[in-house]
């Protein structure tokens, strides 16, 4: 089983940032990589950033790239997003996913960005 840990959503200004961090425990050391989605009120969820354990690869949508920022701490087995220049459309559940037998989710954290 494993087992995901969000915190650090809240409510922001545009033009802020804030930072997400994901903490992952139990058996993930078969996955590659992890990634933040999000969930924007009346959308599907989609895919904002992701980066592989073993090298500093990462990737990110169009829509956050040269904005957000994702990072891990091997030690720790915890992932980072810092989030600057937030815009309203940024308003979302962002979601912590991990990739081992079958996709594991955290349960979310909700950011707002007022403007």
């Amino acid at each position: 089983q494993v087992q995901l840990v969000e915190s650090g959503g809240g409510l922001v200004q545009a033009g802020g940032s804030l930072r997400l961090s994901c903490a992952a425990s139990g058996r993930t050391f078969s996955s590659y990589a992890m990634g933040w989605f999000r969930q924007a009120p009346g959308k599907e969820r989609e895919f904002v950033a992701a980066i592989k354990w073993t090298g500093s690869r990462t990737y990110y949508a169009d829509s956050v790239k040269g904005r957000f920022t994702i990072s891990r701490d091997n030690a720790k087995n915890t992932i980072y997003l810092q989030m600057n220049s937030l815009r309203p459309e940024d308003t979302a559940v962002y979601y912590c996913n991990i990739k081992v037998d079958r996709d594991y989710w955290g349960q979310g954290t909700q950011v707002t960005v007022s403007s």
